[in-house]
């Protein structure tokens, strides 16, 4: 995280063709009463994964706090979002723990920043080489698939300076060198994410294109995005807004750049949420009122991953699901829907 009404569906929906397999609208599956399950990319087969990250900028414990926003919103969080960096070792034994609950199945996101202490272009050098095989020992040892982000919102860090070592180009090395290493260590259970910021300053800079690393080395396509609930406040919208924020100056939105520049990828939205200022408090239920039909809308979006906190880094914005008792009780109606149901494989 960074500063960056509809009813329940009662008619059939058109597939639509993303690529050279056709993807299936997610609520016609759940109408349906079909069993959706995930692939070797955890890609699923029909409907869309749920995930939670919550107890972000507090020093609670993670997996607690994803529990309590669990019972919380009604429903198991399937997809569990975490953050590490540099050479802390993870997945942690709680980590662990959460994926391993036959009631309640999980699947890890582990955002790793990679370059911590370092800079990209010295990890795409193999500087951090050991930083990396260790990791691969780790999450070979583990077994179980999991998501992995490679230093998420890159955007926000880059120097546009020659030779600084964080120029958009080098994260594009960065990531490709360490996916390609972690594939020849034989970490074939790690599934990749490119998770964007998609703000439309970073989107208009002539190096935002550069940060793309290459299908060959991207399973999923992800954006961390926000909306504001306060009228005339910056990005107020809805669930569509964060979706399709164009660049300054014109240019494709993110979800249709994603998915004209790289059909076929799946895009899981890693990080989002409503929110309003502290001491601002405002209603979001027109925010988690708009998700499904823009999930509709959208069959590429294959996963969504809400960021929960009272307090977000710039130390003025609550994106708590429950600030509001109707917006608890629409994000709850909205975490209800059959939409939702995809059991991993």
């Amino acid at each position: 995280m960074r500063r960056a009404k509809l009813p329940m569906f009662l008619t059939a929906l058109t597939a639509v063709i993303a690529t050279v397999t056709t993807v299936v609208a997610p609520n016609a599956a759940a109408a349906a009463g079909k069993t959706c399950t995930t692939d070797a990319k955890l890609v699923p087969s029909c409907n869309v994964l749920w995930g939670g990250a919550a107890g972000g900028f507090t020093s609670k414990p993670r997996d607690l706090e994803h529990r309590n926003w669990e019972k919380l919103s009604g429903r198991t969080a399937t997809i569990f979002h975490t953050y590490h960096k540099g050479d802390e070792p993870f997945p942690t034994k709680s980590e662990i723990a959460m994926t391993q609950d036959p009631a309640k199945p999980r699947v890890l996101l582990l955002n790793w920043k990679i370059a911590y202490g370092s800079n990209w272009a010295k990890v795409a050098q193999g500087q951090q080489d050991k930083r990396i095989d260790a990791f691969a020992k780790r999450i070979k040892a583990y077994g179980k698939k999991v998501f992995l982000v490679l230093n998420h919102e890159p955007e926000n860090d880059v120097v546009a300076k020659r030779g600084s070592g964080w120029e958009a180009k080098d994260f594009a090395a960065m990531y490709r060198h360490t996916i390609q290493r972690l594939r020849a260590q034989g970490a074939g259970n790690v599934v990749n994410v490119m998770a964007y910021m998609g703000n439309e300053k970073w989107m208009a800079q002539s190096w935002w294109k550069d940060l793309y690393p290459g299908d060959d080395v991207v399973d999923w396509i992800g954006l961390d995005s926000y909306v504001s609930v306060e009228k005339g406040y910056y990005h107020y919208g809805t669930f569509a807004d964060l979706l399709d924020r164009k660049p300054k100056g014109g240019g494709l939105g993110f979800y249709a750049w994603a998915t004209t520049k790289h059909a076929g990828k799946p895009i899981m939205i890693a990080e989002w949420g409503g929110y309003h200022r502290i001491g601002k408090t405002t209603d979001k239920s027109a925010v988690y009122n708009s998700v499904l039909s823009q999930l509709v809308k959208r069959p590429a979006i294959k996963a969504i991953v809400h960021f929960d906190t009272k307090n977000d880094d710039q130390g003025n914005r609550d994106i708590s699901i429950d600030s509001t008792k109707a917006g608890l009780a629409a994000f709850r109606k909205l975490a209800a829907n059959p939409i939702f149901n995809v059991k991993l494989g």
